[in-house]
């Protein structure tokens, strides 16, 4: 094995990432990171409407750069060494398909049309739509709901195809499917795309798409035609089974090979989504919660389903047996603003965020600081709600932007803590807190604050590209180098190059401080407009 080597690839809300990583102790020999041309011009998007899509030609030529960009870097010796391909990307990120799984937006005839393309994660234009699955569910015999945190989320794909249906009619007459992104990426690269024999993502269906297998899979068709007739242009070109990431999607085809310069017939595991490959590549455990933190946030806990019995917790993303370690049920919930919240700062006062930081840490922590809310893009979990606004509170005419900024911080730390203080109440009580992504690696104040804030342990991986690492992983299984995920885990796993304890000092006052953030999250989102 210590001359075998897995690549994880690691579709990002703006880049793509590749990694090329050793089998036997997942040591990094290359990674590489490439831009989304059209993404990075703004095309296609218009915040104002909560509009966010990609053009499928930008995961090719970037995935095509990045690839061939690590692989140079590697060298041809362990490029010619790669046995197995693991992808992971955003979700829910879905496209409207044609009878090939085709992306529409791949034909010339729907080139330029944003309702063609993939829904970027973050996009909110479906709340009407999921508004009307989540009441349509509340009414059945069965609650399809019931596994993904109550509620159905204008960010799922049944939602978004809905709404790029309605929004353009054009699309029906050639859209026959959908797919999310990392199901259409490894149908993609094994050469056979047609919706009725690809493999579909766990991860996804189970968390995105209302999959269980205590129904049978998909709810009914029926479902659907009621929640809204042009629902059923799917009819028949779906799927009831999903597959385990540890599982392959198939291999690697001639002209894929070629393309990316890699060797022909390599194993390709089944998609998943970033942040539960994250959670894998961080070595997550029962007890153990990860936080892969980047434009937002997602927080990941497993348990044992024997314990669970039909136990179900509310206000949460999802849980899926499965979706991150198999055999493990998985459990999501988040932020769907974090690192976004900094970034909106930055643009509106036009201040450097490490200059915000510097200042931001000599500031004192006193009972009357300012309080912000964090749902600049409404609010993930818990309890979901598009419809919630970000908020600054106690503002004065001297009021400086390092003070905001430390608010801000504190806001995205308070709503980290409303989500484990669910999962504690649910009896998932978080120990400890392992952080993946750019943010953790790079701002110990906003780490030191989230310890304070949580009052636990919070660890950071030592590793610059924790997802495309778990998809690695995950390759290296389907590859048949490891017996399961967790034997991967402990031969592959990084260590931790921080960590932070919390300051019972700071938990004193943020103690008080969370009381106000809560105190004026009610105020102007009373309990009862709580959900969809």
């Amino acid at each position: 094995m210590d001359k075998k080597y897995v690549l994880g690839i690691d579709f990002g809300s703006d880049s793509v990432r590749a990694l090329v990583a050793k089998a036997d102790d997942g040591a990094t020999c290359a990674t590489a990171v490439s831009e989304y041309p059209r993404w990075k011009q703004g095309l296609y998007c218009d915040s104002s409407l909560n509009q966010y899509r990609q053009h499928p030609q930008d995961y090719i030529d970037s995935l095509i750069a990045c690839v061939r960009e690590a692989l140079s870097s590697a060298g041809p010796e362990v490029a010619s060494c790669i046995v197995g391909i693991g992808i992971d990307t955003t979700g829910s990120t879905p496209v409207l398909t044609d009878k090939d799984g085709t992306p529409l937006s791949l034909l010339p005839a729907f080139a330029d049309i944003p309702d063609a393309m993939f829904v970027l994660w973050k996009d909110h234009t479906a709340v009407e739509e999921a508004e009307r699955i989540s009441e349509l569910s509340k009414s059945e015999k069965v609650d399809y709901t019931r596994y993904s945190g109550g509620s159905y989320s204008c960010e799922s794909v049944w939602a978004k195809m809905l709404h790029c249906l309605k929004n353009t009619p054009a699309l029906r007459e050639t859209a026959v499917s959908w797919m999310e992104h990392c199901d259409w990426m490894t149908a993609l690269l094994c050469g056979d795309t047609r919706p009725e024999s690809i493999r579909r993502s766990r991860c996804a269906a189970g968390h995105k798409a209302l999959w269980n297998a205590s129904w049978g899979g998909l709810p009914p068709m029926d479902f659907f035609k009621r929640a809204d007739p042009l629902l059923g242009l799917f009819e028949g070109h779906l799927f009831q089974e999903s597959y385990t990431s540890d599982r392959m999607a198939g291999r690697l085809c001639p002209q894929w090979a070629e393309r990316l310069g890699l060797p022909e017939g390599i194993a390709v595991a089944v998609g998943c989504l970033d942040c539960h490959t994250g959670a894998v590549g961080a070595g997550i455990i029962p007890g153990t919660a990860v936080k892969v933190i980047g434009t937002s946030s997602c927080d990941l806990v497993v348990a044992d389903p024997r314990t669970l019995g039909e136990k179900a917790v509310p206000g949460i993303c999802g849980q899926v047996d499965g979706s991150i370690i198999p055999g493990l049920t998985g459990f999501e919930a988040g932020q769907a603003a974090f690192g976004d919240v900094y970034a909106w700062l930055k643009r509106f006062t036009g201040r450097d965020l490490s200059t915000l930081t510097a200042e931001a840490t000599q500031l004192p922590l006193t009972e009357n600081d300012p309080i912000a809310l964090d749902w600049l893009n409404g609010r993930r979990t818990p309890d979901g709600d598009p419809h919630c606004q970000g908020a600054i509170i106690g503002l004065t005419l001297c009021t400086t932007p390092a003070q905001v900024f430390k608010a801000l911080v504190e806001a995205t730390a308070f709503g980290s803590r409303a989500i484990n203080e669910r999962y504690a109440a649910e009896g998932f009580p978080v120990r400890e807190t392992i952080a993946v992504g750019g943010i953790p690696r790079k701002s110990p104040f906003v780490m030191q604050t989230l310890a304070d804030i949580l009052g636990t342990t919070l660890f950071v991986l030592d590793c610059d590209q924790a997802c495309a690492l778990g998809a690695a992983m995950f390759a290296a299984v389907a590859a048949g180098l490891y017996p399961d995920v967790p034997a991967a885990q402990r031969a592959m796993k990084p260590g931790f190059c921080a960590s932070y304890q919390p300051d019972p000092a700071h938990k004193r006052i943020f103690d008080k401080l969370y009381q106000k953030y809560q105190w004026a999250g009610n105020l102007l989102f009373p309990p009862q407009n709580k959900g969809l």
